[in-house]
């Protein structure tokens, strides 16, 4: 028992290194750039609010557990900003790499579900993850938009970019909930002074 207690906590305790690890969004006040576990936090809240947007063979408790594991191997990897540039190859080899680790730090057990999870989320084939992966999508621009433009205005970001990036993944899980995005993403770009 002493055993699996220390590699549950060791887990845990490596788990806190996610607050560390900044991201492109900053918060809807404006104030400063959000972190990993603040953005795995805020969109498990998201799950439980917007529920009702899931499909019919939706499980959100399991999103829920997607959503606050699927950043843990940015412990390791980083973030990889939406509208950066990024070698998606490299990444995702990073980010499988991340994985072994931290989550071999646990009882076998728990590492062979919670890393199923993780993988679930990643391979968004389950309308649980779907919906997981259109959330984790549409979270971002809604803090865009209330921090008057955010990381858009960091990246030099466009209306289209951002229907061509984020527009499917969300529409594929949540329709509803791109179309409410779309509406005021256009809205805002409409609204943007014409450099």
């Amino acid at each position: 028992m002493t055993n699996r207690l220390e590699q549950q906590i060791a887990f845990l305790n490596e788990a806190d290194k996610l607050k560390t690890i900044v991201r492109a969004t900053e918060l809807c006040d404006n104030s400063r750039y959000e972190n990993s576990a603040e953005h795995s936090w805020h969109l498990t809240l998201y799950a439980l609010v917007l529920a009702d947007q899931a499909g019919p063979n939706v499980d959100i408790n399991r999103v829920i557990k997607m959503l606050i594991l699927h950043d843990l191997v940015e412990i390791d990897a980083g973030d990889n900003p939406i509208f950066g540039e990024v070698d998606v190859a490299k990444m995702e080899a990073q980010e499988q790499i991340a994985a072994d680790r931290i989550f071999g730090l646990l009882p076998d057990d728990l590492r062979e579900s919670l890393r199923a999870i993780w993988e679930e989320f990643e391979a968004a084939e389950t309308a649980s993850a779907q919906f997981a992966k259109s959330l984790d999508r549409f979270q971002p621009p809604m803090q865009n938009l209330q921090a008057g433009g955010g990381s858009w205005t960091d990246y030099n970001v466009t209306e289209k970019q951002i229907e061509t990036r984020i527009g499917g993944k969300i529409a594929l899980g949540a329709p509803a909930l791109w179309d409410y995005a779309r509406t005021r993403i256009a809205a805002f770009f409409a609204a943007k002074p014409k450099a």
